[in-house]
């Protein structure tokens, strides 16, 4: 299933055209928090009418392809709510899915754990658009029209289905953390946000500041070189120390835990859960410890 989570620049302009790409730029708006508790998410959308690979769709993980109701940001959609918002985007169980965000690579990394989740193979484009540029790729502005309304109807859209597999075993819940904590699991508990936010000493956008007790720190943004792209020896090296290790990732709203998971992926490290409410959710309840 983690068969290839990577594609560059190069080998995605070769297939570029193909009857059965579909790219998603999956990235949302983020601004650095003012002040604790700021918490301002805006949709990605109008940055991909801008500016956009050609031919990519955009995947909203605010308000799309999220579980509304969860009481916290990002959450994974049930199938359900998955199923409309991919096969609305073009997908079939022969697509080939290609993401990428206009940031860091973390909001594809979200979008492709969550593919991942639901028993979908997708690759993400390793440095994002700052690599397709780089290799010289063009982009393309304004709003593409959507797959759905070009698929076509009777036999062909019949044949166009997309059916998930969904592997809940992928996430963590609030109880997994517990059990970890408490010593009830030999699972490896890792804060994925950077080193002032584990201590407490930044700005957070949650209701507290600090990390979930036992665990460690693995700041996502360390598993990039210079230049965005995964340090695939670093990866390995990390891989190495942790064989035989069931990882248990969070951070504040899931997208850090999920560029950890794929740099570990990556590296070969497929034993790895995401604890989908990490601090948002954590935080939120005062009765939960928190280490400053």
């Amino acid at each position: 299933m983690s068969a290839r989570p990577l594609i560059g620049p190069r080998r995605l302009a070769e297939l570029l055209g193909a009857p059965d790409l579909v790219v998603l730029d999956a990235t949302v708006d983020l601004p650095r928090p003012e002040h604790d508790g700021d918490h301002r998410a805006t949709s990605g959308r109008a940055g991909w009418q801008a500016e956009h690979l050609p031919g990519a769709l955009h995947l909203d993980l605010l308000d799309d392809f999220a579980d509304l109701t969860a009481g916290y940001h990002f959450a994974h959609p049930d199938g359900a709510t998955a199923t409309r918002v991919l096969q609305d985007l073009g997908l079939h169980d022969g697509s080939t899915v290609v993401l990428y965000d206009r940031t860091d690579g973390f909001w594809a990394a979200r979008a492709w754990w969550s593919l991942r989740a639901l028993g979908l193979h997708a690759t993400v484009l390793d440095g994002g658009l700052a690599a397709w540029r780089r290799a010289g790729g063009a982009v393309a502005a304004a709003a593409d029209p959507r797959p759905s309304t070009r698929a076509g109807t009777g036999g062909e859209a019949a044949a166009r289905v997309l059916r998930l597999r969904p592997d809940p075993g992928l996430w963590a819940t609030r109880d997994d953390v517990l059990a970890t904590i408490q010593g009830r699991s030999d699972t490896l508990l890792v804060c994925a946000l950077g080193a002032e936010q584990f201590t407490g000493t930044a700005l957070t956008r949650y209701s507290r500041r600090g990390h979930i007790p036992t665990s460690r720190n693995l700041p996502a943004r360390d598993l990039a070189g210079q230049d965005g792209t995964f340090d695939v020896a670093h990866l390995r090296e990390l891989a190495r120390g942790l064989r035989g290790k069931d990882v248990l990732l969070y951070c504040g709203g899931g997208i850090s835990a999920s560029y950890a998971a794929l740099g570990l992926v990556v590296a070969g490290h497929e034993r790895v859960r995401i604890y989908d409410g990490s601090l948002e959710e954590w935080s939120a309840d005062p009765s939960l410890p928190l280490v400053v």
